[in-house]
């Protein structure tokens, strides 16, 4: 065979790679805004386009400066309606209006992918949004059909927190929780089946840690002896395909493992408050980083090898103006002046992390025996029911005030502490935020680092219930 020149060879390699990043799924990024030092959304739009290795954008609403100053970038984008016009858009009428304020004017000049209709809604567990979900839906979808064939490309979804599963359990046996399989996920999936959209989900192995023992080389990739399923015979060597895998089979299960997952959203903050060992950049770094090359290489999950997850990191900046824990701040890739917060492989020129654990599976030699995994899967340490997150002493109304509407506006039901409720009285600041933090705390499974509360919350081992207000 006739040798090749060192010119074809060239070309050859060339070929190789464009065809690998041109067949692999989209990988995006979440633009947050909530902060007084951002660069405009001009700037914004120009630094992903020209810097960034991401294709999409995934916003919070739809800011019409954002929308127009995306248009005819070739950056296609997510935006979110907020949880609380879910009920309205059910409605024909509102749901044309919505389409026709706010993407009509920007599309098609503004590629408009997904309209994802609320955020966590079974999080947050306000009935009104979650009965609204399905109808809104339908009603968008149908709205943007008789809008003209322009809008037809565009699918509607909806984003979920993976407080979805019953119980904690192996990847292959994980079911929706039994209170909303038939009531909730089956009319959604349903949908998505129908309507050829996708199922979003916002898996983040951060917010697991306390599920897998703190195991946090496993949460971000580095290599480890991995976790063994018993039941399905397969090893995970990360806690990302773990989610995404109870996800496929609680899917599954119902007949609807044939919808696409996307990724919403997913990450790892810089920084946290003090005794937060698990925010940092080294740890963020390593997600991220090993998060991009696993999307690019379209490796897939243990039972879906192969598969091209769409994806959506969280978040392009740090935002100054979250309010919460000091990790709600910095969860951005990039500082306001587009600097990196660290190296993560996000810039399309710039210097790629060092990662520990490219391959995302085992290196094993003929002959050489398996790593020993964890037999089964790690459950919560039994005394997590034992721990409440309460105020410490010192902590101002000030403070407190802020870790209520922090905790109330994210997935926290909050009617007991509001009239009628049986939690109201005492009517003072600290009693209504101590059970408002200590519900955000539960919430995300009793990990240490979802009490600190910019340094105002304390983990305790003491019961503060009192009456017939209980602290869950």
């Amino acid at each position: 065979m006739k040798s090749l020149t060192s010119l074809q060879l060239f070309l050859l390699l060339l070929t190789t790679v464009f065809n690998l990043f041109s067949s692999t799924a989209a990988i995006g990024v979440n633009y947050g805004m909530v902060s007084d030092n951002l660069p405009s959304p001009t700037e914004v739009a120009n630094f992903i386009k020209t810097k960034t290795i991401f294709d999409s954008v995934k916003i919070f609403d739809t800011n019409p400066d954002v929308l127009r100053a995306f248009a005819n970038t070739g950056i296609t984008m997510t935006v979110t309606i907020p949880n609380g016009e879910i009920p309205n858009l059910a409605n024909e009428g509102a749901a044309s209006a919505w389409v026709n304020a706010n993407i009509q004017p920007f599309h098609p000049q503004t590629k408009i992918k997904y309209i994802s209709i609320g955020n966590e809604i079974v999080l947050i567990g306000n009935p009104a949004h979650i009965n609204g979900l399905v109808p809104a839906m339908r009603t968008l979808t149908e709205a943007l059909r008789k809008a003209g064939p322009q809008f037809q490309d565009i699918k509607v979804t909806s984003a979920h927190a993976l407080n979805m599963f019953q119980g904690l359990t192996v990847p292959s046996l994980a079911r929706f929780r039994v209170d909303l399989t038939e009531t909730f996920f089956k009319p959604v999936l349903q949908f998505h089946q129908q309507n050829k959209s996708p199922f979003m989900i916002n898996p983040y192995p951060y917010f697991e840690l306390n599920v897998m023992s703190n195991n946090i080389d496993f949460a971000v990739f580095r290599k480890t002896p991995g976790v063994f399923d018993p039941a399905s015979k397969k090893t995970y060597s990360n806690a990302l395909d773990s989610l995404l895998d109870k996800t496929y089979t609680a899917m599954s299960a119902l007949g609807f493992g044939d919808v696409d997952i996307v990724i919403g959203e997913t990450g790892w903050p810089s920084l946290g408050d003090p005794g937060n060992k698990a925010a940092d950049m080294d740890n963020a770094a390593s997600y991220n980083g090993h998060l991009i090359r696993k999307i690019v290489s379209g490796v897939g999950t243990p039972l879906m090898p192969n598969k091209k997850f769409e994806t959506y990191i969280f978040l392009l900046f740090n935002e100054n103006q979250k309010p919460g824990p000091l990790t709600e701040k910095n969860w951005g890739l990039f500082q306001p002046d587009f600097s990196p917060v660290y190296t993560s492989g996000a810039l399309r020129d710039g210097p790629q992390p060092n990662l520990s654990n490219p391959g995302f599976d085992f290196e094993v030699k003929p002959g050489q025996p398996l790593p020993k995994p964890v037999q089964p899967m790690p459950a919560p340490p039994a005394d997590n029911a034992k721990k409440f997150c309460v105020p410490k002493p010192e902590a101002t109304d000030a403070q407190l005030q802020n870790n209520l509407d922090y905790a109330c506006s994210h997935g926290i039901d909050c009617r007991p502490i509001q009239a009628g409720g049986v939690c109201v009285e005492p009517a003072t600041v600290r009693s209504r935020a101590a059970f408002a933090m200590n519900s955000y705390f539960k919430s995300k499974l009793g990990v240490d680092s979802a009490c600190d509360f910019s340094g105002t919350g304390q983990v305790t081992t003491v019961d503060p219930s009192y009456g017939n207000c209980r602290y869950v």
